[in-house]
Parts: structure tokens; C-alpha cells; sequence
């Protein structure tokens, strides 16, 4: 529930803004709102993800891909994240969310997304996010065949094939029990 209405009303206002290519990277303005901060009156670090998917949302809605997808049912789920947080975003500010798909894998589509406010980044994160149909992941080619494919220079970067290989669990049908490793 958290962010439902928000997250209706950009599919609503996503669809009459300027069209893009699913390529391209959006650039969707927002303010601070209550809900967004937390008691230091600044936005909640967790907080920071659930906006981001505004951001991907407004990419997917405008660049035509949203309809693509609901009309196959495929469901965007995200499979890793990360963040660098480096200035607060203080209630009431206006800031927008910068968003733009980096590479894709065989396994993930790869988003940069930013947080900027007054020309400079606040936050940055690197989002893998998987497209399924059924409980089963979409094929990259069953994505182009969609999307179109991608532009010759994009090129996923090295260092994120490292970060999924050291941040991945195990598949959702393997074992992952929970025990801490502990060092000697």
C-alpha cells in the first residue's frame, strides 16, 4: 500500500507527458512530501527506493512500455539494490528523480537512478530488476522483441556483474538457510 495513490496518479500524468524511448533516460520532478521523511525530518533512507520506483515507473509509462507489459503480464520485481546516500532531502524540496536503464544481462535489466536537487546528486542507486510472467522470468529476447533492442554503447558496466555475482541469493528454489558466518 505504501505509495499506492502516488504511484496511481504518476501512471495517470506519466502518460501525458513527453514520450521517450525506453532508452532514454527520465527525469520526473517531485517534492518532499510528510511522508517521506522520517523524525529527522529529512527522507527516511528507505524511503529513498520506494520513490525510485516512481522513477522507473514514469520511464516505463512514457517510453510505452508499461502498456507492453501488462497486456503480456509481465510484473517488474526488483533482484538487488544499492545506495549512496551523500546529501539529506529536506521537507518540502524540490528534487527530481533521474532514471535510465544502464544494461541488461541474461538475468536483469540494470538501472542508474538518481536523486538531484539544485543541480548536484543527493542519493544514487543501482537497481537489477527481472521482468516475470507467471513466476517465471521473461527472456532477454522476449524483452527486445518488446523494447527494441538496445543501442550499440550501451554497455552494462564491469563492476556490476561483480556486485550480483557477490550480492545474489540463492535462486528462489534453492536452499538458503540462515546461518551466520562467523571468523576466527
Amino acid at each position: 500500500m505504501h505509495l499506492l495513490l502516488r504511484t496511481l496518479l504518476l501512471l495517470f500524468t506519466s502518460a501525458r507527458r513527453s514520450r521517450l524511448s525506453v532508452w532514454d533516460a527520465s527525469s520526473l520532478p517531485l517534492k518532499v512530501l510528510p511522508t517521506d521523511i522520517d523524525i529527522a525530518m529529512h527522507v527516511n533512507n528507505g524511503m529513498y527506493f520506494s520513490l525510485m520506483d516512481l522513477g522507473r515507473f514514469d520511464l516505463m509509462v512514457r517510453s510505452g512500455v508499461w502498456k507492453k507489459m501488462r497486456q503480456r503480464g509481465w510484473t517488474p520485481v526488483a533482484a538487488g539494490e544499492t545506495i549512496a546516500f551523500r546529501k539529506s532531502l529536506q521537507l518540502w524540496q524540490r528534487y527530481t528523480i533521474e532514471s535510465r536503464i544502464i544494461g541488461l544481462d541474461a538475468k536483469a535489466i540494470y538501472f542508474e537512478q538518481r536523486m538531484v536537487a539544485d543541480g548536484e546528486i543527493y542519493a544514487r542507486a543501482h537497481i537489477a530488476t527481472r521482468l516475470v510472467s507467471r513466476g517465471k522470468p521473461v527472456s532477454q529476447q522476449e524483452i527486445f522483441r518488446e523494447f527494441g533492442q538496445p543501442p550499440a554503447d550501451l554497455v552494462l558496466p564491469e563492476w556490476i556483474h561483480d556486485w550480483r555475482e557477490n550480492n545474489a541469493l540463492p535462486g528462489s528454489r534453492a536452499a538458503a538457510p540462515h546461518l551466520w558466518e562467523t571468523t576466527a
